[in-house]
This record gives structure tokens, sequence and C-alpha cells, in this order.
């Protein structure tokens, strides 16, 4: 990755905005070449990046914290890419719950 993903709370407004943070979970990679990572408490940013490059190709907002590993999967030929997602009380950061969260990768 070009860096690493999530802010750390409070430097935004500072000059290094682009710090990374801790990471919970790991990634995945598809044969196509896109890497998928959660893993930040601070944003509940999902992102892919170029596996080559590590140039950010999407992100999206969870509703929770996803401190986990990425799966993907298959269904009449289309693929999908699964993440866990949660919150709970050892995280003060943000909300208490949890949800899994898929997304289809383009055709």
């Amino acid at each position: 990755m070009a860096h690493p993903p999530g802010p750390v709370p409070g430097t935004r407004r500072k000059r290094h905005a682009d710090t990374g943070t801790e990471n919970y979970g790991g990634p995945i990679v598809t044969a196509g070449g896109l890497l998928f990572i959660g893993a930040t408490n601070f944003d509940k940013k999902f992102r892919a990046f170029d596996k080559s490059t590590g140039k950010l190709l999407w992100e999206t907002t969870l509703p929770f914290a996803a401190n986990a590993t990425p799966a993907t999967y298959e269904v009449n030929g289309r693929q999908y890419v699964i993440i866990a997602t949660g919150g709970s009380t050892m995280n003060p950061r943000g909300p208490i719950g949890g949800v899994y969260v898929a997304f289809a990768l383009p055709q």
C-alpha cells in the first residue's frame, strides 16, 4: 500500500493527515489484483487498493469498525467480498453492535 489506511484522530487538522493507524485484521487479494482491507478502529472504512501500485481504488464507510479479515465467495459466477463489522465496550470510540456487510464486485 502507498500508506497505512486510516487516520489517527486529530491529525486531519495538522500537517500529517495520512499518518495511518494501527490495524486489526488482515487483507485479502483477489485474482484480479484487488487488495481489500478494513482493520481500522477510527474511521470504520473498508478499502480496495490496486495490489501492484498501492493506489486507493474504492472505499466505503461501514456501520461499525471492521477489525476482521474479509472473505470472498462466488455465487452464480458473481464474486462477492464480505466483512464482519462490530463495536463493543472494549472500543469506546464507536457504537455497540455488529453486522456482516457484503459487496458484489463489478462483472
